[in-house]
């Protein structure tokens, strides 16, 4: 691994995360949702940070974009609410 001068290797890539809609059917405590996907599966999943600091409100019944985890399928972050 090459560094640069002060010898600190850049940062690694981040893993490609699967991105699927889903609509919120409940909200939990601590921004965590229960999201069913458009292939029926049930993921948690809390809000992106982006989301978190523009305060965009998120209701059971809204239609979302869920990035998924290669490693873990049954938990995800929303970060996208649809109009």
């Amino acid at each position: 691994m090459a560094g640069n001068r002060r010898g600190v290797t850049p940062p690694k890539e981040k893993e490609e995360a699967i991105e699927v809609e889903g609509e919120v059917t409940e909200a939990l405590p601590n921004t965590m949702f229960r999201v069913v996907l458009d292939n029926d599966h049930e993921v948690l999943a809390h809000m992106a940070g982006r989301m978190r600091r523009y305060r965009i409100r998120i209701n059971p019944g809204d239609r979302v974009r869920v990035e998924l985890s290669p490693y873990d399928l049954t938990r995800g972050r929303i970060v996208y609410r649809e109009r």
